[in-house]
C-alpha cells in the first residue's frame, strides 16, 4: 500500500507524469541500451524496441499501476503483475535487474520533468517504483520455485525431433529434452521462451504457445513467419526458425509460463462452460486447453471461436476440430474473411462464416468463462460483445502475443 504522504503526492503529479510518460520511457530505454548494449542483443525484442511497442507497454503499465494505488489503495492490480511476472519468468529476468530499470528510469523521469521532480516528487514516485518492483520480484521467485529452477532463467536444451508446415507461415515444431528426460506436464494456455543465436551473433528470446498436450512427452510449439508489413520490421526469430532448424536442431528453450489457463481443479470450477475464442496464431494456446479439457471429461458446453482470413490460412484447423468433437458438448464456429467453395456446404451447419467474428447469434451459456487470444483489436471486440452477453469482466481473460499494450491504449 503507498504512504499517504506519497499518495496525495502521486495523485497529484500522476496527469503530469502520465503526459509525459512515452517521452520518459523513450528517454529510459536509450539509456539503459547505452549503458547496457548486451540486454538489447540478448534479452529486449529488438523489432519491438524498433517499432516502439515495448516503450508503449512500459508506459501503459506503470501508469495503470499507479493509477490503481491512488483509486483503489487497499487492493493490488494482481492480474496486471501475475501476467508480468510470467513474461519475465520465461526471460530469465533477475532481482538485480529491477535496480539497473530503476537507475535509469528515475533519471530519466529527472530529466525529462526537470524542476518538477522535487524530493517529495522523487520519493512518492520511487515508492511507486519499489512497490511494484518487490512484487514483481515476489511472485517472480515463486515462479522460479514452482519450476525448481533459481531466479534468473529456466533454459534447457531441446531438441527439434518434428516440424510441420499447417500453412504458408505457420510450422509447428516438436520438442524433446536433449538430455533425455520427460518434461514436466505444463497447464494449457502456456507458453515457452526459446533463445536463437541470430547471424550478428544476438541471442533473441522469443515467447511461443504451446499447443499440444499439456502431459505429452514432446512438446509442440506453433510459429508465426512474420514477414513485417506495414512498415513493421520482420520477425527475426520467426524467420530463423522458419528458415533454418529443422529436424536434429538444438533449442533453448525455458520452462513454461503464462497465466492464460483454465479455471481451478474443483469441480465446480473445472466444469463450468468454456468459451474459447482466438484469431490467427492465437489459435495455438486454445489447442492445449482443449487437450486439457478432454484430458479432464469436461462435460460443460465448450464454445470455440476462431477467426482467420481464410481456411487455408487458418493453422491446425483440423486438431481444433477433432479436439472440439471430443468433448460431450462442444462446437465450433469459424470465421474467415475471404469466402472458400467448402463454406458453400459447410454454413449451414453453423460452422463457418464469412467475415470478422461476431458472437451474435451464438449461445453463449451462462456461467461461461472466456479465453481470448488474438490481436488487439479482435480481443477488444470480443470482450466487448462478451460484457454485452452478460459476461462477468472477471470471467474474461485474455493473452497478448508480444508486449501488453491492452493497458496503456486509449
Amino acid at each position: 500500500m503507498l504512504s499517504e504522504t506519497s499518495t496525495t503526492t502521486v495523485r497529484a503529479t500522476l496527469p503530469v507524469v502520465g503526459a509525459a510518460i512515452g517521452d520518459i520511457t523513450d528517454l529510459f530505454y536509450k539509456r539503459l541500451f547505452a549503458a547496457h548494449p548486451e540486454l538489447l542483443r540478448d534479452l529486449f525484442n529488438r523489432g519491438n524496441q524498433a517499432a516502439g511497442t515495448q516503450r508503449q507497454a512500459l508506459a501503459g503499465s506503470i501508469a495503470a499501476f499507479a493509477t490503481h494505488l491512488v483509486e483503489q489503495p487497499d487492493t493490488r492490480p494482481d492480474a496486471m503483475l501475475l501476467r508480468i511476472a510470467h513474461k519475465h519468468a520465461s526471460l530469465g529476468v533477475s532481482p538485480a535487474q529491477y535496480q539497473v530499470v530503476h537507475e535509469h528510469l528515475f533519471a530519466a523521469i529527472v530529466e525529462v520533468l526537470g524542476e518538477a521532480v522535487t524530493p517529495e516528487v522523487a520519493q512518492a514516485w520511487d515508492e511507486v517504483y519499489w512497490l511494484m518492483a518487490n512484487a514483481l520480484i515476489a511472485v517472480e521467485a515463486r515462479l522460479y520455485e514452482e519450476q525448481g529452477c533459481l531466479a534468473g532463467g529456466t533454459w534447457r536444451e531441446w531438441e527439434v525431433v518434428g516440424r510441420a508446415e499447417e500453412t504458408a507461415d505457420v510450422a509447428s515444431f516438436l520438442l524433446r529434452p536433449l538430455d533425455g528426460s520427460a518434461p514436466r506436464p505444463f497447464r494449457g494456455g502456456q507458453y515457452v521462451s526459446v533463445q536463437v543465436e541470430l547471424p550478428d551473433g544476438a541471442r533473441q528470446i522469443r515467447q511461443y504457445s504451446l499447443s499440444g498436450a499439456p502431459d505429452a512427452t514432446v512438446r509442440q510449439i506453433g510459429v508465426k513467419r512474420e514477414r513485417g508489413v506495414d512498415a513493421g520490421p520482420a520477425g527475426e526469430v520467426s524467420n530463423h526458425l522458419h528458415d533454418h532448424v529443422g529436424v536434429g536442431d538444438r533449442l533453448l528453450v525455458s520452462a513454461p509460463f503464462g497465466d492464460l489457463v483454465l479455471g481451478a481443479d474443483a469441480p465446480a470450477e473445472a466444469q463450468r462452460p468454456v468459451l474459447l475464442a482466438s484469431a490467427g496464431i492465437g489459435v495455438t494456446p486454445m489447442l492445449s486447453m482443449l487437450h486439457e479439457l478432454n484430458a479432464r471429461n469436461h462435460r460443460a458446453p465448450v464454445v470455440v471461436v476462431h477467426a482467420d482470413r481464410s481456411r487455408a490460412a487458418h493453422a491446425l484447423r483440423a486438431d481444433q476440430s477433432t479436439l472440439t468433437a471430443k468433448l460431450a458438448a462442444g462446437r465450433t464456429h469459424y470465421w474467415y474473411e475471404e469466402s472458400t467453395p467448402a463454406q458453400e456446404t459447410e454454413e449451414a451447419f453453423g460452422e463457418e462464416r464469412r467475415g470478422f467474428a461476431d458472437l451474435t447469434g451464438i449461445d453463449v451459456p451462462e456461467g461461461a468463462v472466456a479465453y481470448l487470444c488474438g490481436p488487439l483489436p479482435f480481443m477488444r471486440a470480443m470482450r466487448g460483445q462478451l460484457l454485452a452477453l452478460g459476461v462477468p469482466a472477471a470471467d474474461i481473460h485474455y493473452e497478448v502475443f508480444g508486449p501488453d499494450l491492452w493497458l496503456g491504449a486509449a
